[in-house]
């Protein structure tokens, strides 16, 4: 395997793994009650010691998020982990989310989901099944998101599917969360017009998200969810990582959540940004 950047002290290792196991309870994808893997199986899934899973664990445990139940065994603790009831607007709302693999789109989606009630539409789960089965048909491999073929043909149509269903529920009156790489997308002023008119077209408003993550944090969940399409980024980290510009932001009017360790839970960064889209709507 490829070497790793050097983690800073802000951010070490055992926060970065709690930060993705809360991510993933806020998200709905661990769930209250739900039993953990032991310490050394947590230790295999994230490719690190079992010192650091149980320095993780207990900066979960002091947050009240995990409860030890004996020596072995412990358990999700989040209550209020119920959907919110649905958040209905006088016009549709669209907020679109994109970021780099690894940054923590799809959680962040999911916990705004269950904040509003709204559909969340994120391209790999949307797309990926016929992106597969068209990569094969041209003789690609199924996992391909490197080649010019996948740049140049497979990747508009996704994006264009991606677009087609959200543009569909807003205009029977739906508030949507879209989530996505949009890293071309979000650099483009031409195609930030064309989907802000064609929205406002359906009396829609949008707001524009970047999520930011550090390197390493993004490298330790990439790794960590073993995803086929991420072994080239995986085997050919260094190079990856330099075509990656990390201060990247959209240029349109946006706001930014940053997911590194460091920073304030994801729960909290969505309550606020969803504070901000509530307030726009209400103008």
């Amino acid at each position: 395997m490829s070497s790793r950047p050097h983690l800073s002290p802000a951010e070490s290792k055992h926060q970065q793994v709690a930060r993705h196991i809360r991510n993933d309870i806020e998200a709905g994808v661990l769930r209250d009650g739900q039993v953990l893997p032991s310490t050394r199986e947590l230790a295999a899934e994230w490719d690190t010691s079992v010192f650091t899973i149980s320095e993780a664990m207990k900066l979960l445990s002091a947050e009240g998020l995990i409860e030890s139940k004996s020596r072995s065994k412990r358990v999700v603790h989040y209550p209020s982990q119920a959907r919110s009831g649905l958040i209905r607007l006088p016009k549709p709302h669209v907020i679109l989310i994109g970021g780099y693999a690894g940054s923590g789109k799809t959680e962040l989606g999911r916990v705004l989901a269950r904040q509003t009630g709204w559909p969340m539409f994120d391209k790999d789960t949307t797309t990926r099944p016929v992106v597969e089965a068209a990569l094969e048909i041209l003789g690609l491999s199924p996992h391909d998101r490197e080649s010019e073929t996948y740049l140049e043909v497979i990747r508009p149509r996704e994006y264009e599917a991606l677009a087609a269903a959200a543009l569909e529920n807003v205009g029977c009156g739906n508030s949507v969360i879209v989530t996505a790489p949009f890293i071309r997308e979000f650099n483009d002023s031409a195609w930030i017009s064309r989907t802000t008119a064609s929205y406002a077209n359906l009396e829609a408003a949008v707001t524009y998200v970047w999520l930011y993550c550090d390197p390493e944090s993004m490298h330790t969940y990439i790794r960590r969810r073993g995803a086929a399409r991420d072994a080239f980024k995986l085997s050919n980290w260094p190079a990856y990582l330099a075509a990656v510009d990390v201060d990247f932001r959209p240029s349109v009017p946006h706001l930014v959540v940053d997911n590194c360790a460091s920073s304030a839970p994801l729960q909290a960064q969505a309550a606020g940004l969803l504070d901000a889209v509530l307030k726009r709507a209400s103008q």
